[in-house]
């Protein structure tokens, strides 16, 4: 699965996008490769904070239920709050 971070997650995890492989069928599994991949450190923002506050798009489509299985999607984006809207 593709996972893109923008904004502060981007940040956080110090790449702009990433191939992951999850444990399970599911966004919550994806989001927790990628806090294994991205472990908080002293002086650099924590991506477990800034994931709790994004929002998520599944192949483009808003998703609000994390536990939601992922299919044949491909892409996700990590969007955390922006400044300004």
């Amino acid at each position: 699965m593709l996972i893109r971070y923008f904004g502060a997650a981007q940040a956080a995890a110090g790449v702009a996008q990433e191939q992951l492989q999850p444990t399970q069928d599911s966004i919550r599994a994806v989001l927790d490769a990628a806090l294994a991949a991205h472990p908080d450190r002293d002086g650099k923002p924590s991506l477990r904070r800034i994931l709790e506050h994004s929002s998520l798009l599944l192949d483009e489509t808003v998703i609000r239920n994390r536990d939601q299985p992922l299919g044949e999607a491909r892409m996700l984006d990590v969007l955390p709050p922006f400044a300004g809207g």
